[in-house]
């Protein structure tokens, strides 16, 4: 096996590990005995453990970073202020993408994405890289501009929220019985339905007290804008 095959394999096995077991619980030994290699070679070709961890989620995430941001692209160059409805499909529509109903490697993709969301190891924090995080907080930005009251900190709780819902809804629609019998009509009908419910979610009012102190109304400054 060559060195760049050999570095295929370790990947896919650290995916498929990872996805399944978490961080912690997939080990080194686990990893190669899947891909066929020998114990030294995460070392060789990716330095450590947490290494192997940053590669195969960029390598999973960073097509789908990529889809978010050609999809913010239109919306902005359409109007500097979308709608939110607009920016949750250009948001969440990747992840609808690249998990598809019925797909083995789509479902293992959303496994991985709920690991990388609730691993409580902190190398499954420390992954990221500069597109990553530029996606995100061009994200951010756009979501402030059309959700003026809404918190920083909640706005990014709502956009992992985004995430978590779809990445496991995903994973639930491959274990239907059977999940390739879906019609391609369904999967779009049930992929507007959550752009429609991750909408709501995402505009509803803040949950926090306001300046004063006191507990906001079930009327938010979110639902008054003009």
């Amino acid at each position: 096996m060559g060195s760049s095959d050999t570095r295929t394999q370790i990947l896919d096995a650290a995916e498929h590990l990872f996805a399944e077991h978490g961080y912690r619980g997939a080990s080194i030994r686990a990893i190669t005995d899947r891909a066929g290699a020998n114990l030294a070679a995460i070392g060789y070709h990716f330095g450590s453990k947490a290494e192997l961890l940053a590669a195969v989620a960029r390598r999973v995430i960073e097509p789908i970073t990529a889809a978010q941001a050609a999809g913010l692209d239109r919306v902005l160059a359409e109007t500097p202020d979308p709608p939110v409805a607009d920016l949750v499909e250009a948001f969440a529509g990747p992840l609808f993408d690249r998990m598809r109903a019925g797909d083995e490697g789509g479902a293992r993709t959303s496994r991985l994405i709920v690991m990388i969301l609730s691993d409580p190891a902190e190398e499954v924090r420390n992954w990221t890289g500069p597109a990553t995080d530029t996606v995100r907080d061009r994200f951010v930005a756009a979501f402030e501009r059309a959700l003026p009251g809404l918190p920083q900190e909640e706005l990014w709780f709502r956009m992992r929220g985004i995430l978590a819902v779809t990445a496991v809804d995903r994973v639930g629609v491959y274990h239907q019985d059977p999940p390739a019998s879906l019609p391609p009509e369904t999967g779009q009908a049930a992929r507007n339905w959550a752009i429609t419910f991750l909408t709501a979610a995402m505009s509803a009012p803040p949950t926090g007290p306001d300046v004063s102190g006191r507990p906001r109304s079930a009327a938010g400054p979110c639902d008054r804008r003009p």
